[in-house]
């Protein structure tokens, strides 16, 4: 049914496979990524198929279906700073799918200078951040109460676009983790970085 509905083969998965890919569409929205594609849908390897093929040692395991890393985190400063220069499209935390949103009172992009830090959680629970989060195009489409906004990444992209390791600028808005040390995290926890 699946297949017929999408005019495509289509099939369910308990496991990605060892070459997890998915088509990405790149939105019209100059430099929002480095290849330089717009408005169209390019192959983008995903999860352990994607530090495979960088040569790194993947952060996830083989068969997960994580896009890149099992946890993202973003922060409160950050949605104020976007709402700041975009009051006319909602940054809604929402859009940006985020394990962890962090309470913070500095203003700007603040989770930027995290990568290569730790942050401590009250129940012992660790984070280690591994890299920043670059968006594409999920954070502009419609869902429950918010409409479809390419100006989300365009906004991204004119205030926060950075450099991402060796991979070139993207657009950015939170940061990769993985767990230090486990445990439960719960509403209101003090988050510390070292």
């Amino acid at each position: 049914m699946l297949s017929v509905y999408f005019k495509r083969n289509v099939t369910l998965g308990q496991a990605a496979p060892d070459d997890f890919t998915i088509d990405q569409y790149h939105p019209d929205v100059e430099g929002a990524d480095p290849g330089g594609n717009r408005d169209t849908v390019v192959a983008q390897k995903l999860g352990a198929a994607l530090f495979a093929e960088l040569g790194m040692e993947s952060p996830v395991p083989v068969g997960s279906f994580f896009d890149v890393f099992p946890l993202s985190v973003l922060t409160t400063s950050t949605l104020a700073q976007l709402d700041g220069v975009r009051p006319e499209s909602r940054f809604d935390q929402r859009r940006f799918r985020m394990n962890v949103i962090v309470k913070t009172e500095r203003p700007g992009f603040v989770e930027n200078g995290w990568v290569g830090h730790e942050l401590g959680f009250g129940g012992g629970v660790r984070l280690n951040v591994a890299l920043l989060d670059p968006r594409c195009v999920m954070t502009t489409l419609a869902q429950d109460g918010l409409p479809q906004d390419t100006d989300v990444l365009r906004t991204l992209v004119g205030h926060n676009r950075v450099q991402v390791g060796d991979l070139g600028q993207f657009p950015c808005a939170g940061v990769y983790a993985v767990v230090a040390a486990a445990g439960t995290v719960r509403i209101g926890d003090r988050v510390v970085l070292n």
